[in-house]
Parts: structure tokens; C-alpha cells; sequence
């Protein structure tokens, strides 16, 4: 689609405008760093159910909640932090959900001390082009909820205790964090992406 800017995006970034700088500028662009892909992880699994544009607007007041996603603080969170967090507004008050995140963080330093980092470990999962259609249409993104790498990586992390991280959730963030290029064809964020995955150093 293309927008009143006259930029070209992909359907979904430009049906909002909240979308936009999202879009834009950080979906489908490679992440290395373990705090912020550990924000993916809770993020996901928070959306689950739920329309990525409630998580967005909400993101600002999760991070103030979750500590920034710093690992080890929210692998401290106890069972006050957790009433005070089903009594927040500004987030998602589930309490599986919000159990899942503090559980999950106590699985991520098992998994960093395991492997060396969450990035290390995730990236192992960047599928091969074999896996990848020849061309990111409209008509085969929707086809798109989950692939044999995210299988792997789904099994993976529940093999190590995680929860929420079923294969759909975990191939939408390896299009969140650049693992795959998923912008389509004609949109202008897609050779953008695709040159950052180049020049980006993979990590372990």
C-alpha cells in the first residue's frame, strides 16, 4: 500500500499509523542484543490472542513494568511484583501471561549460561533460503504462521522450560527481529532490512 507520503509498505504498515515508525523502522530488521530480544519473547507471547497494535500502544507501559526487560530484575519479580502487575492498567492483565514473562526470564539466564547468550541461541534458527518462498507476496505471507524453523526453535526453548512460544508466536518474532526478511516485494523497508541482514555480524 501505498500512503499519503507516498511510501510504499507493506499492507499491515500501512493500515495504521501507529504502525508506521514500527514498520519502518524496526520490524524485519536484525537484533542481536539478549535485552531486547528477550522484550520479543514477552512481548509475543503477551499478543497472543490479542492485535499487535494493543501491544504497541501498550509497549511504553510494559517496559515500565517489566523493568526495562532487564533480565535478571525480572527473573526477580515475586508474587507481590505479580498483584501489583494484574493491577496495572496500562498492560495486559493476565496473569499467565505475566507469570509466563517472569518464568521465561528465569529461562533465559539458564539458556545465556548454556549457550552465551539468548542471541546466540536464537540465531541458530535463521532458516536457509530453501525455506524462504522465492518471492514475499501478499498471498504467500498469509501463508506464513509458522515454518519448520520455527517449529525447531518452538521445541527448542520448550525442551528448556519456556512458556508461550508456540511456533506461530516464534515465527512472527523471528519476523520481528530480523531472523527472516518478511516485508513484501515493492515495499520500500524491504531492501532496507535486507542490507542491514547483510552486513549484520551473526552472533556465537
Amino acid at each position: 500500500m501505498v500512503g499519503e507520503d507516498d511510501v510504499a509498505r507493506c499492507f499491515w504498515g500501512a493500515g495504521h499509523p501507529e504502525y508506521i515508525p514500527y514498520h519502518d523502522g524496526e520490524w524485519g530488521f536484525p537484533v542481536r542484543e539478549d535485552q531486547r530480544l528477550f522484550e520479543k519473547i514477552c512481548l509475543e507471547g503477551f499478543q497472543a490472542g490479542l492485535s499487535w497494535l494493543t501491544i504497541l500502544r501498550k509497549r511504553e507501559a510494559f517496559r515500565r513494568a517489566f523493568a526495562g526487560f532487564e533480565i535478571e530484575k525480572v527473573a526477580r519479580f515475586d508474587a507481590r511484583r505479580v498483584t501489583r502487575l494484574l493491577a496495572d492498567p496500562g498492560i495486559v492483565r493476565h496473569r499467565g501471561k505475566i507469570e509466563s514473562a517472569i518464568h521465561n526470564a528465569k529461562r533465559t539466564l539458564d539458556l545465556i549460561e548454556e549457550t552465551g547468550s539468548l542471541a546466540s541461541f536464537m540465531w541458530r534458527f535463521e532458516p536457509g533460503p530453501k525455506e524462504r518462498p522465492r518471492r514475499m507476496t501478499r498471498a504467500a505471507i498469509v501463508k506464513l504462521t509458522e515454518t519448520p524453523s520455527s517449529q525447531a526453535l518452538s521445541r527448542a526453548l520448550r525442551e528448556r522450560g519456556f512458556s508461550y512460544v508456540g511456533p506461530t508466536t516464534m515465527y512472527a518474532l523471528m519476523q520481528s527481529v530480523g531472523i527472516v526478511n518478511d516485508h513484501l516485494e515493492g515495499c520500500a523497508a524491504r531492501p532496507r532490512a535486507e542490507a542491514a541482514r547483510k552486513v549484520f555480524r551473526r552472533p556465537g
